[in-house]
């Protein structure tokens, strides 16, 4: 696919859906990708994207910004700990907040720099033991505990078990995001994002359908 199709297809599923056309954020995945793919998406006018790690995202994103200045940049990979200081400072939204340890951290250092970066909570919703995030059950407490430290809350992230339908956790974190007042919903990558955005997706995250197939060697 190229860019231009999924922004048609993303149109054309907000139609279906009842949704105002442009409602749904578009995060190009550039983790691991060349620097002149990610430059190539740039030149076409796409200002939003995705990375997983801070480090990688330090090598490049300060050196692209000197050319384009108006680029966003979110981490929607786990973040450490000791990474909160050049996350707070490099990022404009973080995607993965998933434990009162990081959320503390955060608190501090976005009182330390004056700044913040949008915040979304990871939920587990296959409540699997290999994934992070707050399980359902725990979710409505730890939304509360972060809003305490007066965390700027956007909404909710999820990526749901690979071999089930993902539609049932798109679902379940509309449901939990509705009955905290959350109204951001970070769901939906290149297989299923069309059944995120009929769900209510305000953020869709797609990588290797837009710059190419990844080289991880």
């Amino acid at each position: 696919m190229s860019l231009p199709e999924i922004i048609s297809r993303i149109a054309t599923a907000e139609k279906a859906a009842g949704r105002n056309i442009g409602s749904t954020q578009l995060l190009a995945v550039s983790k691991v990708q060349p620097n002149e793919r990610v430059l190539n998406v740039l030149g076409q006018g796409h200002r939003i994207f995705g990375e997983n790690k801070v480090q990688e995202s330090q090598g490049k994103w300060p050196m692209f910004r000197e050319s384009f200045p108006d680029a966003i940049v979110h981490l929607i990979g786990p973040l450490q700990t000791n990474k909160v200081k050049q996350a707070v400072q490099l990022f404009d939204a973080i995607h993965t907040l998933d434990r009162l340890k990081l959320a503390n951290k955060l608190a501090a250092e976005i009182q330390l720099q004056g700044k913040s970066p949008d915040i979304f909570i990871q939920i587990n919703t296959g409540e699997e033991e290999q994934k992070a995030g707050a399980i359902p059950s725990n979710a409505d407490q730890f939304i509360s505990d972060c809003l305490a430290l007066d965390l700027p809350i956007k909404g909710l992230m999820v990526i749901p078990p690979i071999n089930e339908e993902p539609s049932l956790h798109f679902a379940l974190l509309r449901k939990i995001a509705l009955r905290n007042g959350l109204t951001g919903l970070s769901m939906g990558m290149s297989s299923d994002f069309e059944s995120a955005i009929a769900l209510g997706a305000t953020h869709i995250r797609i990588g290797s359908a837009i710059f190419g197939a990844r080289d991880y060697s």
